[in-house]
């Protein structure tokens, strides 16, 4: 058995372990603040990987055909710091020594965009498994539709160290699940099994046996006694490898601190530093000078660095393998190209359609499905589904087949929408089964992979139920694009469970996030081109259930205004308004009826469609003040939501017609009736205002 060894001559796997060791235990130190305990004990496990089986290229952190590593137990970055300075990477060690200091960009949980190397942000448990299995999809999916037989130009494995807190959270178990379903052979996570939390062991609360649970997940699993034994570890890698139809879970029992003489084995080694003696009597335990902290011994460091020139040569072999696939293959390679790059501004916009005026309407979550459905065949990034409720978010993508494992359907009973064209990996039709957490996640993971522009349906409602990947999202600037349909208390009988009130001003509270609320089928169409063409940034596209009139374009503003937030939708007939109303969504059709009654009374009204406060906001001032003019104080809002931020928009001498109450169970019609959102209650709240 090849264990760590400690003592005057270590080997030099034991140097370059105890060199992660301890520059993360002094970066921890050093900041008096971290997790030095995940570091010390899975440093053997991220040594064995990193060096022997991750395809990566320190000098290119971006190279699309990289392995993926996820550190979904990012509370241990001190360690992740440490093998990127280590193997190469633009993180030199004066990083490591302002380690969760303010300028840095080694901050206390990784961070995507920040550090070079760093693939996506953790540290909020869970979220990073989730993230993985995204990555496998996106890996797959691309490897199916672009590969052939003879030019495999997507072929990399998804990696990931979790911890015991990873696979409590409730988020863990929905992604494990539909990665066992998925059959994701290329995702291999090493469990940094120590058994021990923030503030106890975990025979106080997490007692199940891991390794089964798995097993009927359908997982690979394997159970490693000793996380010090790194030939265990390396063989356990290879068996991992080889399993091309099952995810694997290395279940690698550890000691949390270890080699801390007073710590090794308890909660105090898992959030605080050691203390200067602890690190002391630890260094000494195991062999390593005392002085001078963040020690790098020479042969340790030149060991990590072969990284360099490893990396760059995979990456020129797999640049050549390309540039065979290119000559063989032009259009498939040219579309493949686009995806890596990013660069999908190719003409499927063209192919959105326009909608004719109607009274009668459709529902926007009908008008996204046409939408969606019209580019799909031009937009080759874009994927998704549902947290089954394609049939009700209309979010299928006829023709173009259900992401499932290859193979003989196991479908029964009736076909589902948009199934036509088989299972296999190249399916773009993704089912998330009713995990709507992970289904955030995963979206996460897919478009930090790249080559993807993800998208996920539920009900607006249940938004909050993947709220904390949302908020990731935004916080690492990825493009995803969520579609919440169901959007207010017109939804009807389903009643207040159901029916989302305070949900729209939740999102919008969101840094970075755009929430798009159109008003009929046209304004969709636009909220589409707006999602497409983001960069940097996720949006949520809030939809009717219920059918909403389809405006006249030639008597009112065109929908493209919908870019710019809000706009002037119709004005009054000499452009010298004495009142405001200011709508979103349904809601403008509401405020388009009472805009005609106020004109009979010689009312001068103008009409504002503010579909995006975040887009309205970015407007210069100049902008902004032609649609609300701030001379005009007499402004009414009107939205099917709590009334939560409209008051920036309507100032002190406004009004705002809103839901600050919970819904109910009633037919559509009957809810917005009772709840005041009739042209006649409208119309009274509007001409009050004018008598103030």
């Amino acid at each position: 058995m090849n264990h760590i060894a400690s003592g005057p001559n270590p080997t030099l796997d034991d140097l370059c372990i105890n060199t992660l060791r301890f520059l993360s235990v002094d970066a921890v130190q050093q900041a008096n603040s971290g997790h030095p305990g995940l570091p010390l004990d899975a440093a053997p496990m991220a040594y064995v990987l990193w060096t022997r089986f991750l395809k990566h290229n320190p000098g290119n952190p971006r190279w699309f055909d990289r392995d993926r590593f996820v550190l979904s137990a990012g509370h241990g970055s001190a360690l992740l710091y440490s093998l990127l300075h280590l193997t190469g990477y633009d993180l030199p060690l004066s990083q490591l020594q302002q380690f969760r200091k303010w300028g840095s960009i080694t901050p206390g949980h990784p961070e995507r965009g920040l550090t070079p190397g760093v693939d996506v942000t953790t540290g909020p448990l869970g979220q990073g498994f989730g993230n993985g299995v995204g990555m496998a999809i996106a890996e797959a999916n691309l490897a199916a539709r672009y590969n052939r037989d003879d030019c495999r130009v997507i072929d990399h494995f998804t990696y990931g160290i979790v911890s015991d807190g990873d696979l409590m959270e409730g988020i863990a178990s929905e992604a494990a699940s539909l990665a066992g379903h998925l059959q994701l052979g290329k995702l291999i996570y090493l469990y940094d099994d120590n058994r021990i939390t923030l503030s106890a062991a975990t025979d106080m609360a997490f007692t199940e046996d891991r390794a089964r649970r798995f097993d009927a997940y359908g997982w690979h699993t394997q159970v490693l006694p000793d996380g010090n034994d790194v030939a265990a570890i390396g063989h356990a890698l290879d068996a991992a490898r080889a399993e091309s139809t099952r995810p694997s879970l290395l279940l690698v029992r550890t000691h949390i601190g270890y080699g801390s003489p007073n710590k090794q084995d308890t909660f105090e080694a898992h959030g605080s530093p050691l203390g200067a003696e602890e690190v002391r009597l630890t260094k000494r335990n195991l062999g390593w000078p005392e002085e001078p902290p963040f020690h790098v011994p020479e042969q340790a460091n030149t060991h990590f660095r072969e990284a360099v020139s490893r990396g760059k040569q995979s990456e020129q072999a797999w640049r050549e393998g390309f540039s065979a696939y290119e000559a063989k293959y032009p259009e498939l390679a040219a579309e493949l190209r686009q995806l890596m790059e990013e660069a999908w501004d190719i003409d499927w916009d063209s192919a959105i359609p326009q909608f004719p005026a109607d009274a009668k309407g459709m529902a926007t979550r009908v008008a996204s499905g046409k939408v969606m459905n019209a580019i799909a065949g031009r937009l080759p990034a874009l994927i998704g589904g549902s947290a089954d409720l394609d049939p009700s978010t209309y979010t299928a993508l006829t023709g173009l087949g259900d992401f499932q494992p290859p193979g003989e359907s196991r479908r029964s009973g009736q076909d589902r929408q948009g199934s036509q064209g088989g299972w296999s990996y190249a399916g773009r039709n993704l089912h998330f089964g009713v995990r709507e957490h992970a289904m955030g996640a995963i979206m996460n993971g897919m478009a930090a992979h790249g080559g993807t522009l993800p998208f996920g349906a539920t009900f607006l409602v249940f938004s909050d139920y993947l709220r904390p990947s949302i908020r990731l999202a935004a916080l690492m600037g990825l493009h995803v694009v969520y579609v919440f349909t169901h959007d207010s208390i017109a939804l009807g009988e389903d009643g207040s469970t159901h029916q989302p009130v305070e949900q729209l001003a939740s999102l919008r509270a969101v840094p970075r996030l755009i929430v798009v609320r159109p008003a009929d089928a046209n304004e969709t169409a636009s909220a589409w081109r707006v999602a497409v063409r983001t960069r940097g940034r996720p949006i949520a596209l809030v939809l009717t259930r219920q059918n909403v009139p389809t405006l006249d374009r030639t008597q009112f503003a065109a929908a493209d205004g919908l870019q710019r937030g809000a706009y002037v939708l119709a004005d009054a007939p000499d452009g010298k308004p004495e009142l405001i109303l200011i709508a979103s969504g349904s809601e403008v059709g509401l405020i388009v009826a009472a805009y005609r009654q106020l004109l009979a009374l010689n009312i001068k009204v103008r009409l504002v469609s503010m579909p995006s406060w975040e887009l309205f906001d970015e407007q210069p001032q100049a902008y902004r003040d032609t649609v609300l003019p701030p001379a005009i104080g007499a402004r009414l809002a009107v939205e099917a939501g709590v009334s939560q931020g409209w008051h920036r928009y309507v100032g002190e001498h406004g009004d705002v017609l809103a839901v600050d109450r919970f819904g109910a169970s009633a037919p559509g019609e009957v809810m917005l009736r009772e709840y005041g959102f009739t042209v006649d209650n409208v119309c009274q709240r509007a001409l009050m205002l004018l008598q103030r």
